[in-house]
């Protein structure tokens, strides 16, 4: 191994740049400019569609970032539980949606924050309807539709169900029904961009039909469309048949996205600084301080038909750019443990307190578990 290393492959201690040189433990760093170009693009899209962006921010999850989204314009926020909610409401934000089927459980929080902004909630079932009998100030509901991920909501064509849920809101005259909403989570699994076009479509025409049905059960006209998905959202050129959009990871992007062709490799915001705590030439691999409990155990398309958790990056002074995946991938992960294969010539410029950055195969989950933030 040369005395001076290159720090093409790793940040070298004596060698890096300042601003890493406190990093001890597995850190998320941010390109702050490909974020907010990544904001602008999205928001401009959704000005020229005339569509309502309502970005979901938990896969920042940060107040710091939504700031960058005000100052882009951004004044209707998503969130995923009645804890990010009171978070981005203390902070500011009156205009939220908690896209995530309502958890009754939680109704003293909800009335206490629908008394203090406009606050949108997510239910499927009569019951759940029911449930806001009890919420004084007035909520805008949504109506949760399955159309075709599998996950929550209604069925797109299950009438029955959708009218039921229309006449239990139609007792509730102080809640404003705002109309259909979905997560098309289908899309990360498309072989294309058409076939992400065409879950796209068929998404509006799906939520369009359950539409119709709430509106008959409830006599009430002008109900919305609302949709939330990146790949969908990134890869559509306009957005047709819906009235609102709420993505969220596409503020980072990740490999899932560069493997459906939602992004390219120099919008991806985000990597994970891990500290090299092992290194192995013996079995090509390297291990870092950076596990399940940081990086998840999302993947994305790995080498020779596999699967990986992360790619290595090459970092310099301005920003990083991918490696092959062959040439240094996270092929394993336990609690705090993280496994790099790697390629001989990326080995050999590795060593103990190096730095490795790692692009994420899915950003949501480490931006979730890791505390500490580096914008640079």
């Amino acid at each position: 191994m040369p005395a001076q290393p290159s720090p093409d492959h790793a940040y070298h201690p004596p060698a890096g740049p300042e601003r890493f040189a406190d990093v001890d433990r597995p850190t998320l760093v941010v390109d702050r400019s490909r974020a907010e170009r990544n904001i602008a693009r999205m928001a401009a899209k959704a000005a020229a569609s005339g569509v309502r962006f309502r970005p979901h921010f938990k896969t920042h999850n940060r107040v710091e970032v939504g700031e960058w989204f005000r100052a882009a314009g951004t004044s209707a926020i998503t969130v995923s539980s009645v804890e990010h909610a009171l978070r981005f409401a203390d902070a500011g934000w009156d205009d939220i949606t908690i896209a995530f089927p309502l958890v009754t459980r939680a109704l003293p929080s909800i009335r206490s924050l629908a008394s203090r902004i406009r606050l949108g909630v997510l239910l499927d079932s009569p019951e759940a309807a029911a449930a806001l009998t009890g919420v004084g100030a007035p909520l805008d509901v949504w109506v949760d539709v399955d159309a075709g991920y599998g996950r929550s909501g209604a069925a797109w064509d299950d009438a029955a169900r959708l009218a039921a849920v229309g006449a239990e809101l139609g007792r509730l005259p102080r809640h404003r029904l705002r109309g259909v909403l979905t997560h098309s989570g289908q899309t990360y699994h498309a072989p294309s961009r058409a076939a992400i076009e065409g879950i796209w479509a068929e998404t509006a025409s799906r939520l369009a039909a359950a539409r119709d049905v709430l509106s008959g059960a409830t006599g009430r006209s002008g109900l919305e469309i609302s949709v939330g998905d990146t790949p969908g959202c990134s890869v559509v050129p306009r957005f047709e048949g819906v009235d609102e959009v709420r993505p969220g990871n596409f503020v980072f992007y990740d490999l899932q996205q560069l493997a459906v062709g939602s992004c390219t490799e120099e919008e991806i915001a985000l990597a994970v600084a891990c500290p090299i705590v092992g290194v192995y030439p013996e079995r090509g691999e390297a291990v870092v301080h950076g596990g399940s409990v940081q990086l998840s155990r999302d993947t994305a398309p790995g080498p020779d038909g596999g699967q990986n958790l992360g790619r290595l990056a090459v970092v310099d002074a301005d920003g990083w750019r991918l490696l092959p995946v062959d040439a240094g991938f996270v092929r394993g992960v336990s609690q705090e443990h993280g496994v790099l294969r790697c390629s001989p010539d990326v080995l050999a410029r590795l060593r103990v307190g190096d730095l490795a950055f790692i692009i994420p195969a899915h950003a949501c989950l480490p931006a979730n578990l890791i505390r500490d933030l580096l914008v640079v």
